[in-house]
């Protein structure tokens, strides 16, 4: 249990940094509602389990592919974050108004899986924060398994957080114009898309 406890921690911590994906969650929630919210954040748990568990196993050849091309994923996840930044600022319809088909619910998970997994440098986070807290080397496959799922429900913890946070804070403010909020929230996604590129070209 101590590598679960210890994995639910490295989960909370890693998944305090909102970014994009955050933006995501809120901007959800807002419009969507709950399940929409908890559905981004689930994609965001699930790279960042992915990536915890590379780490934790050791899997040098897919850590070793993924750090050596991780200029062209951080473009590709650059990339997508721009184009769901102007899609939403330029997005007329409001799609609340129609029923949530499960295409659609289904495209917010792989969307933020998607952003979150064209992070690679998140294995070296990872072992980073293993050793800070002082987290000893899964000499056995459940220990792994055990460290790697705290992962998950760490960081799938703090989305329900903020989803639920949103959500209060819906029903305690006016009511947002969906253009208005989609316009601001279009804005904050080109903002972190533009900040990869500004990156990458530094």
């Amino acid at each position: 249990m101590d590598f679960l406890l210890k994995g639910i921690l490295t989960g909370l911590l890693f998944g305090l940094p909102v970014g994009a994906i955050g933006a995501l969650t809120v901007q959800r929630t807002f419009l969507y509602g709950i399940r929409a919210g908890l559905l981004t954040g689930l994609g965001s748990s699930t790279a960042d389990c992915f990536y915890a568990c590379v780490g934790v196993f050791g899997l040098t050849f897919i850590s070793g592919f993924l750090l050596q091309h991780q200029t062209m994923i951080h473009l590709l996840g650059g990339g997508l974050i721009l184009f769901m930044g102007i899609s939403l600022f330029l997005q007329k319809e409001n799609p609340a108004s129609h029923p949530m088909e499960p295409a659609g619910l289904v495209r917010m998970f792989l969307t933020s899986f998607g952003i979150g997994i064209t992070n690679p440098a998140a294995i070296l986070t990872f072992l980073f924060a293993f050793s800070w807290l002082d987290i000893p080397k899964a000499s056995q496959f459940y220990q792994g398994a055990l460290l790697a799922g705290g992962v998950w429900i760490g960081t799938y913890l703090w989305w329900g957080t903020l989803t639920y946070t949103a959500s209060f804070m819906k029903r305690k403010t006016a009511q947002f114009r969906f253009q208005t909020m989609n316009r601001i929230f279009g804005i904050i996604l080109c903002l972190f898309g533009a900040v990869i590129f500004l990156r990458l070209a530094v």
